[in-house]
């Protein structure tokens, strides 16, 4: 085959042939057979109408409580098809659930006290006031207001609306008292403040000023967050020594109020680059005096907070993360002496999730801490002794994660919280809500049923609302007790067959072996409404790898964005690699200084073990798509593995690491910037791309630097390497999900893979 033929020129009255020619080339390059009805202008009409088309299909989805004041009883509003609709009243007591009231004899009230026919399933209200005793419903509709008797069915007009209640205050989430800093001493007699960035304390009677640090220069200043010993007599100040700047300069070359280029800069710091770095200083307010600290236990910090006093004033504590975030520890100073020591110390060989994974509770009543950690390779929960920094037992256990913490009852010494994987035989990514006592004795599971779970408490917390669902389940409505968990009722189980109407095709979970033949890999595979078996599709993933979270979808939805894509003619699957979050930490561990490796090989594994199964899914022709991380692991894919992914189109791609946000890369890539940042890059492995690329971007990406997209065509251009490229005047990050970079994106895939001209919509 003459590959020249792919750069051709043509005539302008023969462009149409010469391109047709072009695609017919590329794709008999790629491996493709012909396919039958993909591509077509119905196809892009379904795949732009298609989240209209879902909206408003499944009934019973969620419930809305409305308690009443006793807090066992709630009615909630269904909203049916057709614009029908009913309101049920539920005793959790009893387990009873039944109409809020006869609705049909409501409606004949109602119909003759305003001379308008009303359909029971139709009443003209969205909501009611059903009061405490549970015998008479108040309403407004048509204009008026309504009292309604339960008992005698009695109708009778009202002059005022029916009150709007409140729902009691709900339990909070968290109850984690963190330490604020205050600039007034706890017995008022003094105030801290800041001046040319050194430290001052004035006399809150007198007026008196005095400096209790002097020691501020153009590279270190006092920041004005203070924290006072309980009994007044010492102070805990930050001195923080400046970041380096970082200007990142953005052109905007289209700006809508002048006809000449603007410039644009921000901070924006950077692998590498010096970061503010603060410690604290002791002070003795009463003696006017520094009380030195040995800084050796903190002497590199990335961040220091939670600064935290003893209720006797003889010492306090700080959370210590030390930069490359292979260190977080809670050291503790001695008031008297300065005299530091770590009370928890968790390392790593690899990293301390400290953004995600980072719980502290203290418990100053008994003097303990709740710890999170990974150290036994999940992600659990450890009850410390605060006095001595020792472990006095682990409170959760086993091959499972917590997922978050929700409340810590420090009077029954209970915590509330999240886990995922607790549950052998179901996805381990699933949400469940569960209690353990602060020893790690009376492990209750709250929930139970299979699929990703979310509740709502009762406003006393005796009950809870759990809504779980699946991917390929509608959501099922359960009312269960909190202090058991046990089920009082089934509440609603969502209704999804309005979706059939649509030939709607029900995301399939499917799993299959990692890498190394063990690990089990959890993805979803999205097929078109105009499915059908006997054709051959070809297979696009949409990737995000950032590993600071797992991204496969597990809730119920009628919509999927990656099902429009799938409209067109393709399977579209996701994935969940190696290198992502939520589950052991040595599958987490993969992306440690590899970022680059994106958990592909494992997607790769994947993908033809789905193909294996269905024959209908081309494994000669496979697309990839992702935005940031994304962006950067989608061009990776054509870079490291080329034979298998055919092409690729990348949004706003982080695509080399030493260029891209400082916390974030820092975390995964570690610090000090090695040769790895290098080796990892787009840049350095642009000379390998096999395939297609399209390359978009936002000039004005304030995210990830726009230069980072441009280097890599740099390296593409130096390579004599071809690609195509999309550059967005005025644009942001995610451009690419803009309607033309969607529509620029789904063409891209069409014409590579499916070999055919798009037939574009106006």
């Amino acid at each position: 085959m003459n590959y020249n033929l792919l750069n051709l020129p043509a005539r302008a009255e023969d462009l149409t042939v010469v391109r047709s020619v072009k695609l017919a080339l590329i794709f008999a390059l790629l491996g493709a057979s012909s396919a039958l009805a993909q591509g077509t202008k119905s196809d892009y009409e379904r795949a732009n109408g298609l989240q209209k088309l879902t909206s408003n299909k499944v009934l019973k989805a969620k419930v809305q409580p409305n308690w009443f004041a006793d807090n066992t009883r709630f009615w909630y509003r269904n909203d049916l098809a057709g614009g029908a609709k009913e309101f049920v009243l539920v005793d959790a007591e009893t387990a009873l659930r039944q109409p809020a009231f006869d609705h049909p004899k409501l409606a004949e009230a109602l119909s003759k006290a305003s001379k308008k026919s009303q359909k029971a399933d139709h009443l003209p209200f969205e909501t009611i006031d059903l009061n405490d005793k549970g015998d008479a419903v108040r309403f407004s509709a048509l204009g008026k207001h309504w009292k309604y008797d339960l008992s005698t069915f009695e109708l009778t007009e009202e002059g005022e609306a029916p009150k709007k209640k409140e729902n009691a205050r709900k339990p909070e989430k968290r109850h984690r008292r963190r330490p604020r800093s205050s600039a007034k001493s706890p017995d008022k007699k003094w105030i801290a403040f800041v001046k040319q960035g050194n430290l001052h304390v004035r006399d809150a009677e007198s007026k008196e000023e005095f400096v209790l640090a002097s020691d501020a220069d153009d590279d270190h200043f006092y920041e004005s967050r203070f924290h006072w010993s309980p009994d007044s007599s010492k102070l805990v100040g930050l001195r923080t020594k400046r970041s380096q700047q970082h200007t990142v300069h953005l052109i905007e070359s289209s700006p809508k109020d002048q006809v000449q280029p603007k410039l644009h800069s921000h901070q924006y710091l950077k692998p590498g680059d010096q970061i503010a770095q603060t410690k604290p200083r002791l002070f003795d307010v009463t003696r006017r005096k520094k009380i030195p600290i040995d800084d050796a236990l903190f002497s590199n910090p990335w961040s220091v907070n939670e600064v935290r006093w003893r209720n006797d004033s003889s010492r306090f504590t700080f959370l210590y993360n030390q930069r490359g975030h292979q260190v977080l520890r809670v050291v503790v100073v001695d008031a008297e002496t300065g005299e530091a020591g770590a009370l928890i110390n968790e390392q790593s060989d690899t990293f301390v999730d400290y953004a995600f994974k980072k719980f502290t509770h203290y418990v100053d009543g008994t003097n303990e801490i709740i710890w999170m950690s990974e150290r036994n390779g999940w992600n659990h929960l450890y009850l410390y002794d605060s006095r001595t920094g020792s472990v006095k037992n682990q409170i959760t256990k086993g091959e499972w994660v917590v997922r978050g913490v929700d409340r810590v009852d420090e009077e029954n010494r209970q915590i509330w919280f999240r886990a995922a994987g607790i549950y052998q035989g179901q996805d381990p990514y699933y949400i469940h809500y569960c209690r353990i006592n602060f020893d790690g004795s009376d492990l209750v599971l709250l929930t139970s049923g299979n699929g990703t779970h979310s509740i709502e408490y009762s406003p006393d917390g005796e009950y809870f609302i759990d809504t779980y669902s699946r991917v390929d389940l509608p959501p099922v409505t359960e009312l269960r007790r909190a202090d058991d968990g046990q089920l009082v009722c089934e509440l609603e189980r969502a209704d999804s067959s309005n979706l059939s109407s649509i030939n709607w095709q029900t995301p399939e979970r499917f799993v299959a072996k990692a890498r190394d033949d063990d690990t089990d890999i959890y993805g979803v595979i999205f097929r078109p409404t105009s499915f059908a078996p006997t054709l051959k599709y070809p297979i696009i993933e949409k990737i995000y790898a950032g590993p600071h979270g797992s991204f496969v979808p597990k809730k119920f939805s009628a919509y999927h964005s990656a099902q429009s894509l799938a409209e067109l003619g393709f399977i579209v699957v996701q994935i969940d690699g190696m290198g992502t979050s939520n589950r052991s930490k040595a599958f987490h561990d993969v992306c440690w200084k590899n970022l680059g490796d994106s958990g592909l090989p494992d997607r790769v594994a994947w993908i033809k073990s789905a193909a294996k199964k269905y024959s209908y899914m081309d494994i000669t022709r496979v697309g990839i798509y992702g935005g940031s991380a994304g962006g950067q692991s989608s061009t990776r894919a054509v870079l490291s593995h080329g034979d298998f992914y055919k092409v690729a189109v990348s949004d706003c791609g982080c695509h080399d690491n030493r260029m891209d946000k400082i916390w974030w890369n820092e975390l995964w890539m570690g610090w000090p910037v090695g040769p790895h940042y290098e080796e990892q890059s787009n840049v350095t492995n642009a000379h390998k791309l096999q395939g297609k690329l399209l390359l978009i971007v936002g000039e004005l990406d304030r995210n990830v630097d726009p230069a980072s997209t441009m280097q890599v065509v740099d390296a593409l251009i130096k390579a004599d390497k071809d690609f195509d490229m999309l550059v967005v005047p005025g644009g942001g990050h995610g451009i690419a999900e803009s309607p033309y970079g969607k529509r620029r994106r789904r063409d891209y895939f069409v014409q590579l893979l499916l070999g055919v001209e798009p037939r574009v919509l106006p």
